[in-house]
Protein backbone atom coordinates (compact mmCIF):
# COMPACT_ATOMS: atom_id res chain seq x y z
CA UNK A 1 0.00 0.00 0.00
CA UNK A 2 1.18 3.41 -0.57
CA UNK A 3 2.16 5.53 2.34
CA UNK A 4 0.73 8.31 3.35
CA UNK A 5 2.12 11.79 4.07
CA UNK A 6 0.39 14.51 5.35
CA UNK A 7 1.11 18.29 7.54
CA UNK A 8 -0.87 20.05 9.53
CA UNK A 9 -1.65 23.62 10.58
CA UNK A 10 -2.56 23.77 14.27
CA UNK A 11 -4.06 27.31 15.36
CA UNK A 12 -4.11 28.41 19.40
CA UNK A 13 -7.37 28.39 20.90
CA UNK A 14 -8.88 27.04 17.42
CA UNK A 15 -11.37 25.27 19.21
CA UNK A 16 -13.37 25.33 16.67
CA UNK A 17 -11.13 23.21 14.12
CA UNK A 18 -10.02 21.31 16.88
CA UNK A 19 -10.46 17.43 15.97
CA UNK A 20 -9.54 18.19 11.98
CA UNK A 21 -6.20 16.43 12.34
CA UNK A 22 -7.80 13.61 14.19
CA UNK A 23 -10.54 13.20 11.54
CA UNK A 24 -8.68 13.12 8.62
CA UNK A 25 -6.65 10.51 10.24
CA UNK A 26 -9.09 8.18 10.62
CA UNK A 27 -10.51 8.51 7.75
CA UNK A 28 -7.22 7.33 6.30
CA UNK A 29 -7.24 4.63 8.46
CA UNK A 30 -10.68 3.39 7.04
CA UNK A 31 -9.75 3.69 3.53
CA UNK A 32 -6.73 1.22 4.34
CA UNK A 33 -9.28 -1.67 5.63
CA UNK A 34 -7.68 -1.16 9.92
CA UNK A 35 -10.08 -2.56 12.42
CA UNK A 36 -12.29 -0.14 14.25
CA UNK A 37 -10.24 -1.02 17.58
CA UNK A 38 -7.26 0.11 15.49
CA UNK A 39 -8.53 3.28 14.33
CA UNK A 40 -10.15 4.07 17.71
CA UNK A 41 -6.76 3.82 19.48
CA UNK A 42 -4.81 5.91 17.20
CA UNK A 43 -7.64 8.34 16.58
CA UNK A 44 -7.64 8.88 20.46
CA UNK A 45 -4.29 9.49 20.52
CA UNK A 46 -4.43 11.90 18.11
CA UNK A 47 -7.08 14.19 18.96
CA UNK A 48 -5.76 14.46 22.81
CA UNK A 49 -2.53 15.71 21.29
CA UNK A 50 -4.37 18.01 19.41
CA UNK A 51 -6.28 19.43 21.78
CA UNK A 52 -3.01 19.92 23.86
CA UNK A 53 -1.71 22.17 21.06
CA UNK A 54 -4.87 23.60 21.00
CA UNK A 55 -5.23 24.46 24.17
CA UNK A 56 -1.61 24.73 25.88
CA UNK A 57 0.67 26.57 22.99
CA UNK A 58 1.10 28.90 20.54
CA UNK A 59 0.42 26.72 17.93
CA UNK A 60 2.03 23.92 15.85
CA UNK A 61 1.91 21.49 13.38
CA UNK A 62 1.25 17.72 13.16
CA UNK A 63 2.82 15.72 10.79
CA UNK A 64 0.94 12.28 9.84
CA UNK A 65 3.13 9.13 8.59
CA UNK A 66 1.24 5.96 7.74
CA UNK A 67 3.37 3.04 6.76
CA UNK A 68 2.64 -0.10 6.35
CA UNK A 69 3.74 -1.73 9.42
CA UNK A 70 3.36 1.46 11.82
CA UNK A 71 1.32 4.68 11.95
CA UNK A 72 3.31 7.45 13.60
CA UNK A 73 2.36 11.67 14.34
CA UNK A 74 4.46 14.08 15.55
CA UNK A 75 3.33 17.31 17.00
CA UNK A 76 5.44 19.89 16.86
CA UNK A 77 4.29 23.17 18.83
CA UNK A 78 5.50 26.99 19.84
CA UNK A 79 6.01 27.45 23.82
CA UNK A 80 4.77 27.84 26.70
CA UNK A 81 6.61 24.57 26.98
CA UNK A 82 5.63 22.06 29.89
CA UNK A 83 7.05 22.66 32.74
CA UNK A 84 7.52 19.67 34.45
CA UNK A 85 6.89 16.67 32.62
CA UNK A 86 6.83 14.19 34.88
CA UNK A 87 3.92 16.18 36.41
CA UNK A 88 2.28 16.94 33.70
CA UNK A 89 1.77 12.83 33.42
CA UNK A 90 -0.04 12.36 36.07
CA UNK A 91 -3.85 11.57 35.57
CA UNK A 92 -5.97 14.96 36.62
CA UNK A 93 -3.14 17.44 36.40
CA UNK A 94 -3.60 20.20 34.06
CA UNK A 95 -2.55 23.76 33.39
CA UNK A 96 -5.64 24.69 30.99
CA UNK A 97 -6.33 28.33 30.62
CA UNK A 98 -10.23 29.08 31.66
CA UNK A 99 -10.96 29.92 27.91
CA UNK A 100 -10.18 26.10 27.88
CA UNK A 101 -12.08 25.00 30.21
CA UNK A 102 -15.50 27.05 29.24
CA UNK A 103 -15.04 25.04 26.60
CA UNK A 104 -15.11 21.69 27.95
CA UNK A 105 -11.49 20.89 27.78
CA UNK A 106 -8.44 20.49 30.24
CA UNK A 107 -9.47 17.24 32.62
CA UNK A 108 -5.58 16.70 32.91
CA UNK A 109 -5.92 13.23 31.20
CA UNK A 110 -4.47 14.32 28.10
CA UNK A 111 -1.24 12.45 28.31
CA UNK A 112 -2.42 9.91 30.41
CA UNK A 113 -4.48 8.85 27.30
CA UNK A 114 -1.96 9.21 24.80
CA UNK A 115 0.63 7.09 26.48
CA UNK A 116 -2.09 4.36 27.26
CA UNK A 117 -3.26 4.11 23.25
CA UNK A 118 0.23 4.57 22.07
CA UNK A 119 2.39 2.27 21.42
CA UNK A 120 5.30 4.51 21.70
CA UNK A 121 5.42 7.54 22.95
CA UNK A 122 8.27 10.59 22.80
CA UNK A 123 8.02 13.41 24.60
CA UNK A 124 10.41 16.49 24.82
CA UNK A 125 9.43 20.14 26.16
CA UNK A 126 11.39 23.14 26.85
CA UNK A 127 10.46 27.14 26.95
CA UNK A 128 10.41 27.61 23.56
CA UNK A 129 7.60 23.92 22.48
CA UNK A 130 7.08 20.90 22.87
CA UNK A 131 7.94 17.57 20.49
CA UNK A 132 5.39 14.63 20.84
CA UNK A 133 5.63 11.62 18.50
CA UNK A 134 3.30 8.61 18.73
CA UNK A 135 3.80 5.20 17.18
CA UNK A 136 1.29 2.85 16.92
CA UNK A 137 2.30 -0.54 15.17
CA UNK A 138 0.04 -1.94 12.49
CA UNK A 139 0.09 -6.19 13.01
CA UNK A 140 -1.96 -8.17 10.88
CA UNK A 141 -4.72 -8.68 13.44
CA UNK A 142 -5.41 -4.51 12.79
CA UNK A 143 -6.82 -5.03 9.83
CA UNK A 144 -10.82 -5.73 9.40
CA UNK A 145 -10.12 -7.60 5.80
CA UNK A 146 -6.15 -8.88 5.08
CA UNK A 147 -5.15 -6.26 2.86
CA UNK A 148 -3.63 -8.31 -0.43
CA UNK A 149 -0.86 -6.22 -1.56
CA UNK A 150 0.47 -5.48 2.33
Amino acid sequence: MENIRLDFQIERNDIANAGTVSSLTKRHLKKRGLSRSFVKRVTIGVYEAEINVVIHSYGGTANLNIENDYVEIEFKDVGPGIECISTAMQEGFSTASPYAIENGFGAGMGLPNIKSVSDEMYLDSSEDGTTLRIRFYIKDEDYENKPINK
